[in-house]
């Protein structure tokens, strides 16, 4: 059997988070990096959801690329930081060891900078670990449009499942009878989907009548303006 076929459950893979540090983000160009942060972010929060097994690894941090992202930190505040001084994850016996602590041979992966650090982890992995590598293309950037597309392209060569952090989410969910989850992916899917998140908040208010999320103040009925001296005559 294929494993690949298998679909994605919270049963059955892990996440890793590679490198979402301000200097690694200062030089994407292959995504708009607000959105990168968005969709990392989101990732992340799909991740807590569904109880995925996470690591969170850092590259030098104090003397190059900064402090991990606080709104990444702020889904996981009580995991460790597995700071490396390699590119590649694999190097760092740590990160070999939280990916074998999780049991699972299916690594969701998010990652700074796509032809680099997350290049070198997937087919390192692959290779000696055995391990089976989902890169989440929209929750990881390269340097360049370029850069960015040819190592995904090298890595889906190499066997690399290409995915994106909306269909992630979509794919552990799976079925919209789980309610136990139901909740927190509408409330993901609103603050994290852009027009589909729009689109439930719509369906939500304006089909089934249900409240506005926010309290706000009073809505104000029209009241024309009176016409001024001039425009009477």
């Amino acid at each position: 059997m294929n494993d690949k076929l298998e679909l994605l459950t919270p049963e059955n893979c892990q996440m890793i988070f590679i490198d979402h540090q301000p200097q690694m983000a200062f030089g994407v160009q292959s995504i708009d990096r607000q959105v990168l942060k968005n969709n990392t972010v989101a990732l992340a929060k799909a991740a807590k959801i569904f109880n995925i097994p996470t690591t969170i690894t850092s590259v030098e941090t104090e003397a190059f690329s900064g402090h991990t992202y606080p709104e990444l930190l702020e889904v996981f505040p009580d995991h460790p930081l597995l700071e490396r001084s390699s590119m590649n994850s694999w190097d760092d016996q740590k990160v070999r060891d939280a990916l074998e602590q999780a049991g699972r041979r299916k690594v969701v992966v998010s990652g700074l900078w796509t032809e680099v650090c997350n290049n070198t982890f997937a087919l390192s992995a692959m290779l000696e670990g055995g391990y089976e590598i989902y890169m989440v293309a929209d929750a990881s950037g390269g340097t360049s449009r370029e850069a960015h597309d040819y190592s995904m392209q090298r890595m889906i060569q190499a066997g690399v499942v290409p995915m994106t952090w909306q269909q992630v989410l979509l794919e552990w969910q799976r079925d919209w009878a789980r309610r136990d989850t139901y909740d927190a992916v509408m409330a993901l899917v609103r603050e994290h989907s852009g027009a589909y998140g729009m689109g439930v908040d719509y369906a939500y208010t304006m089909v089934h009548k249900a409240p506005e999320r926010v309290a706000h103040g009073p809505r104000l009925a029209p009241v024309p303006a009176a016409l001024s001296p001039q425009a009477a005559e």
